[in-house]
């Protein structure tokens, strides 16, 4: 690389420190690409890392450890209330982040990656100019944007205030409300109304649609709903929030629909009601980069935009935004920039609601399946029947397993359950490699483990 008056040079330029850039961005440098990766953050890891999927999960295993203590009272161990001390939890949750920021700071030295702190406007097809940092241009032969999304706002409703929280102040974890208004029943509410109910939060959510996490089958969801009606003050489904004010202090709101919450005042508000895409401060227009109407840039099969030296990975992109689809992505990019023979076709991209009890699945749901007309046969496992979760005292649980009928070819499968999310791992593997249900079930699983129910379902699929 040469440096230039405050101009570096670089083969790739990789926009996003997030895990579809960061892998790209290694992946390519491994390949002898000389590789500059720009993030306004001064530290690689993007929204998942600092204010998305490991703060979430951190937090959410402090409220796993709240629950099962609780839980224990039925097995003869009681504990006493737990006493919270908000800064030190706040301090264990940086303290993560600080370790798996400063991991990825030593890839990128080992990998020979140039980092550059600012922000990245494209200037043309080879610079882009860069605010906020030491360097203020870059010039590049090939690019990748991987900028990820932001959490969407309800224009027109949603007002500035401490007291109305994004997924990312929430996870800030400044103080904890009395109560707690979620408005989005997704897996982002969902989880972080978790979090806050666990620490003493009277939680409510509120989602427009019928259904909780709406697009996974209710059988897998109905579980988790009956443990958040525990967890929860209330749940409104059908309803949505139509103003909202702040009085002295509490967050005052109107609501309409079926459900409308008993109280319309609250400590907190927290909007999770979806992502959109980081894409409209690039300057794509400078580069001819094309986005659809809802901001996602578009892309060939090859993660090609309508620039041909640039291309798009990620969240930037569209669904599913998922952290693993982002850094697989990433790689199959770096790749072809080597000249390797690389493609992404994935058969099943896992997704996980890292809720208690969680849920995950993969390949086509029993809806999808229903909607396409497909010919399948579907058959469950309630954990009641598992001598694991029994044991755990956590029977709260369903894996179930979706087959074309003409051929037991598998073609989804869900699970819900704790550690469903460790679990999903062997069914994505088994819908790579084609399996038949009879594969799984003449796989032989250590007993006794939840990892038991998969093969037990398999073996319920006609051979």
């Amino acid at each position: 690389m040469v440096m230039g008056e405050f101009t570096q040079d670089a083969d790739l330029l990789v926009i996003g420190g997030g895990p579809g850039g960061y892998h790209a961005a290694f992946r390519a440098a491994s390949h002898g690409i000389s590789t500059v990766i720009v993030d306004a953050e001064v530290g690689l890891g993007g929204v998942c890392l600092h204010r998305g999927c490991i703060p979430s999960k951190t937090y959410l295993h402090l409220a796993e450890l709240i629950h099962a203590a609780r839980a224990s009272k039925a097995m003869g161990i009681e504990f006493g209330k737990p006493n919270l001390d908000i800064d030190a939890i706040r301090a264990w949750k940086e303290g993560v982040v600080s370790k798996l920021v400063g991991g990825l700071d030593a890839l990128c030295k080992k990998h020979g990656v140039e980092r550059v702190t600012g922000v990245a406007r494209f200037e043309d097809d080879k610079h882009v100019t860069i605010t906020g940092g030491e360097i203020s241009r870059v010039k590049f032969r090939r690019g990748i944007i991987a900028t990820g999304s932001r959490s969407i706002e309800l224009k027109g409703v949603q007002i500035e205030s401490p007291r109305v929280l994004t997924s990312r102040t929430a996870l800030e974890l400044k103080d904890i409300p009395n109560t707690l208004l979620v408005l989005g029943g997704g897996y982002i509410g969902l989880e972080l109304g978790q979090v806050y109910a666990a620490l003493g939060s009277r939680v409510t959510v509120v989602e427009m649609m019928p259904n909780l996490l709406p697009g996974v089958d209710r059988d897998l969801v109905r579980p988790l709903a009956k443990r958040l009606d525990e967890d929860f003050a209330e749940i409104c489904l059908d309803t949505k929030v139509t103003g909202m004010k702040e009085v002295k202090d509490k967050i005052e709101l109107t609501f309409e629909g079926k459900n409308p919450p008993k109280t319309a005042k609250f400590d907190s508000v927290l909007v999770a009601v979806g992502r959109r895409p980081n894409s409209g401060e690039l300057n794509l227009e400078k580069v001819g980069v094309e986005v659809t109407d809802r901001g996602f840039i578009r892309v060939d099969g090859s993660f090609r935009t309508t620039t041909s030296r640039i291309f798009a990975i990620g969240d930037v992109i569209g669904n599913p935004m998922l952290a693993h689809k982002a850094l697989h992505e990433g790689t199959v990019v770096a790749d072809q920039l080597a000249g390797k023979d690389a493609v992404f076709e994935p058969r099943a991209i896992p997704a996980v609601v890292f809720t208690d009890p969680a849920i995950a699945w993969a390949g086509c749901t029993q809806e999808e399946a229903k909607k396409e007309k497909l010919d399948v046969i579907v058959k469950k496992t309630p954990w009641s029947a598992s001598g694991r979760a029994v044991s755990l005292g956590r029977t709260d649980g369903v894996t179930k397993m979706i087959c074309d009928r003409s051929s037991g070819r598998l073609v989804g499968v869900g699970i819900t359950g704790v550690h469903a999310g460790e679990m999903i791992a062997e069914a994505v593997l088994a819908l790579e490699l084609g399996a038949v249900a009879f594969d799984l079930a003449s796989t032989i699983h250590p007993h006794p483990t939840l990892s038991e129910t998969v093969s037990e379902t398999a073996g319920l699929i006609p051979s």
